[in-house]
């Protein structure tokens, strides 16, 4: 035997639509406060890309600590802007996801890493950081040939 439940408010859908549906407290919250980061390796280099769409190069600080560790810190000068918009009494938001706050890590380099050549750029909405490896010389030692 099949049981079916049935439900006593008819109208659960209408409701959910009218009350629930733009409610984030359903949902899981994002860490809006961390970029995406990918790297990459290649045989001369590393490459970090951070996702920073609307990002402005004067908001990055990038530097290398006493310990050799590459430190980011994105200064968001967008939260200020968001705080002169909440001033319209006019309308309210439903639903909210963007985050506008700033952001800081570090990164441990590989023992490989060049930090004297650690370069970056923004552009298209991605921060691209470019970590040379140090290239070894390799010993070059003569052989000799045994001639039989």
């Amino acid at each position: 035997m099949l049981l079916a439940r049935r439900n006593n408010n008819a109208n659960w859908l209408t409701n959910w639509f009218d009350d629930d549906f733009f409610d984030t407290s359903v949902m899981p919250r994002m860490n809006a406060t961390a970029p995406a980061v990918n790297v990459k390796e290649s045989a001369t280099d590393y490459i970090m890309e951070v996702a920073v769409p609307g990002l402005k190069k004067e908001w990055v600080r990038i530097n290398i600590d006493n310990e050799g560790n590459l430190n980011l810190a994105i200064e968001n000068k967008m939260e200020h802007k968001e705080e002169h918009k909440e001033k319209d009494k006019h309308a309210r938001y439903l639903r909210r996801e963007f985050s506008y706050s700033n952001y800081e890590q570090t990164y441990v380099l590989p023992d490989d890493a060049d930090r004297n050549k650690i370069s970056a750029k923004v552009a298209d909405g991605v921060l691209t950081i470019d970590i040379p490896k140090e290239l070894k010389a390799e010993e070059k030692t003569l052989k000799s040939v045994e001639v039989k």
